[in-house]
């Protein structure tokens, strides 16, 4: 061989070994995603890397995180972490006395157990951090039972650092389904999703067994971000040397960008002192849907939650309904924040949590009426020709008349997030609340309309009117149908409002109504069509087929299990001819047919262990008896699933 032949030859060898040790070496070194390397970040098994990873290349956001209540939303039991006394201390509620101690370095509590004898339990398990802790204990069967018994984690001058019960006023004995080792106080399908990251249930039907398992303990970063191990992929490879790593991943291998806030500028006007968006947010807040897998009143029936999809998807949202809120959409059971905002005018504006929380600290962007100064004029609505209370101490804030509070869980108390006006006025005929009377209780609803009227004029209808609608409605007025059509088929009403009123015409078919629903099946928001769908369950066979059937392939899962439910109860008879045929497994690849049966039996509600439709839920400060106005399949699918909602989790 010619000397420069060899030479040639001895270069490409030389090339060879050393592309083949770069990627031994990639392999080697990145054992867990060395795909990553040569088919991108997308060919990355989705799975969960834990915020440490994070950390790694997102310090600031890790800072943040570690001072949030997030971070603290769920720990193991220790000296750190556990802030009641366990230092003998006891607790007497109805006859029983409770006692909190420690053994060997590990917390102990000495209450009623299953049976109502005295037995002693170990905590295993601290639960949320402020207002309130409570204590998680578990069982052989696999289940943890929230502790009714809770530490109030406030300073003494403001009436903490006391051990109290979360039902107060009425004795809850061990056979009562509130019981903390009852159903209503399990963790596994209560609490668990919104206090850990990447939950797993596990439940086992045939041994009445849980073997739930988390990826992370608390809420970290993936618990909003979603599985980050194709992320974690795409960055180790922008930082190889290696190059065919350098493929482009316009998503960085992220599940969502929360990007909805990028280039927003919101430019106050002088002449009203509002600001205004410079463009039109998109339909998919996604944020705020989230946000709201764990900040809204909701049952989840799917675990195969994607961050930055509707809702929908995998929960079945409350919507307004009698006993959750007030008819003028005020929150009145503890129905969490997703509902509340979505009737608000600052959502319709394009207002997103972001804006007024950073997301990582969990806090406010800034102290006070700051935050809301960043949008409103302060000279023009810090001023006590706005607020009227010059005069008041401590000074009020926006929140004071526009977010007014309820008490939860004794302690706990949270604004309501409609951002509304004070309406003294509906108060007087519909008996709802208003701020104005929450401070002057002492004086009537009538007075402060007077005092309203006079300040700021007769015309104060607000952002939110519907609460005559849903008051004819649940008081069943003559006039509720009329009233119910008219907040549904209006769209400049919130869809959250629309989709309430057509769930509750239910009751009220007729062409009119039918027609209006069937505009509403083709409405952006799920929550409209579900709705459309809820409305329709009482429509005869012949006529819901042609309706709902085209729902049967819509991009939102929870659409599809009520278009589903809906059509699985109508007679072959009544279908069209070309779908009279039996159904098909599930395995079948294509077709309408494949999509009910899946989405019902596969995907649907009954994978989890459930309470009764009718039982007792403890949410916050009241009971609620729950019963079914209809028996259809999507009336009992709605009811099983609600009943799933969060009644023991400590704030979030």
């Amino acid at each position: 061989m010619p000397a420069r032949a060899r030479i040639v030859v001895g270069v490409a060898a030389a090339a060879v070994a050393v592309l083949a040790g770069g990627a031994a070496w990639q392999l080697l070194a990145e054992r867990s995603t060395p795909w990553a390397r040569f088919f991108g970040s997308a060919a990355a098994p989705l799975a969960f890397v834990g915020s440490d990873t994070c950390a790694q290349c997102h310090p600031a956001e890790a800072k943040l995180w570690r001072s949030s209540q997030h971070k603290l939303a769920m720990d193991h039991a220790t000296d750190k972490s556990v802030l009641g006394d366990f230092n003998d201390a006891s607790f007497d509620y109805y006859g029983v006395r409770s006692r909190f101690f420690r053994n060997n370095g590990k917390f102990f509590v000495e209450t009623d157990g299953p049976d109502g004898k005295l037995a002693t339990f170990e905590v295993k398990y601290t639960f949320g951090i402020e207002p309130l802790q409570q204590y998680l204990i578990e069982f052989p069967d696999g289940r943890l039972q929230a502790l009714s018994l809770a530490w109030d984690t406030r300073g003494k001058d403001q009436g903490g650092q006391r051990w109290f019960h979360l039902y107060p006023d009425e004795e809850i004995k061990h056979d009562d389904v509130l019981h903390w080792t009852k159903l209503n106080q399990n963790w596994n399908f209560m609490c668990a999703e919104c206090h850990s990251t990447g939950v797993r249930k596990n439940y086992d039907a045939a041994s009445d067994r849980f073997a739930t398992t988390w990826a992370e303990i608390s809420v970290g970063c993936e618990a909003c971000h979603g599985q980050g191990s194709r992320h974690a992929a795409w960055a180790r490879a922008k930082q190889s040397w290696w190059p065919f790593s350098k493929t482009e991943d316009r998503t960085k291998g992220l599940l969502v960008r929360f990007d909805e806030r990028r280039d927003v500028v919101w430019r106050i006007d002088p002449r009203t002192g509002n600001a205004a968006r410079n463009f039109t947010p998109a339909i998919v807040r996604k944020e705020l849907e989230t946000c709201g897998r764990c900040h809204a009143r909701r049952g989840e029936f799917s675990e195969d939650w994607v961050p930055g999809r509707f809702l929908s998807d995998t929960h079945v949202v409350s919507p307004l309904a009698r006993g959750l809120y007030y008819p003028d959409g005020q929150m009145r059971d503890e129905v969490y924040n997703y509902g509340s905002f979505k009737q608000s005018k600052m959502f319709a504006a394009g207002v997103t949590c972001g804006d007024c929380h950073e997301p990582h600290a969990a806090k406010l962007r800034a102290p006070g009426d700051g935050v809301c100064m960043q949008c409103h004029a302060a000279e023009k609505y810090a001023t006590a020709a706005h607020h009227r209370h010059e005069s008041a101490s401590p000074p009020l804030a926006c929140a004071s008349c526009h977010m007014p509070e309820r008490t939860y869980m004794v302690v706990d108390r949270r604004h309501d997030h409609s951002l509304r006006i004070p309406r003294p006025d509906l108060s007087a005929r519909l008996d709802t609340p208003n701020a104005c009377n929450d401070c002057h209780a002492d004086k009537s609803a009538q007075w402060a309309v007077s005092a309203i009227e006079t300040w700021h004029g007769t015309n104060r209808r607000g952002w939110q009117r519907y609460a005559k609608a849903f008051h004819s409605a649940w008081t069943d007025q003559a006039d509720a149908a009329a009233l119910l059509g008219a907040v549904a088929g209006d769209a400049n009403t919130p869809a959250f409002a629309r989709a309430s009123a057509l769930t509750e015409l239910a009751p009220y078919l007729s062409p009119a109504n039918i027609n209006l629903a069937r505009r509403a099946l083709a409405d952006p928001d799920p929550m409209v069509r579900i709705g459309a769908l809820d409305m329709l369950a009482n429509v005869s066979p012949s006529q819901i087929w042609p309706l709902v059937a085209p729902l049967l392939t819509d991009s939102n899962r929870g659409v599809r299990i009520h278009a589903a439910a809906l059509l699985a109860a109508v007679p072959s008879a009544s279908q069209p001819p070309a779908d009279r045929e039996p159904l098909p497994s599930a395995s079948t690849p294509i077709g309408p047919r494949r999509v009910l049966r899946s989405e019902i039996f596969t995907r649907g509600v009954a994978s989890h262990p459930m309470p009764r439709p009718n039982t007792r839920l403890r949410c916050g400060s009241a009971r609620i008896t729950r019963s079914r106005r209809s028996t259809s399949p999507i009336s009992i699918a709605n009811s099983v699933a609600t009943e799933r909602e969060k009644a023991c989790c400590a704030r979030r």
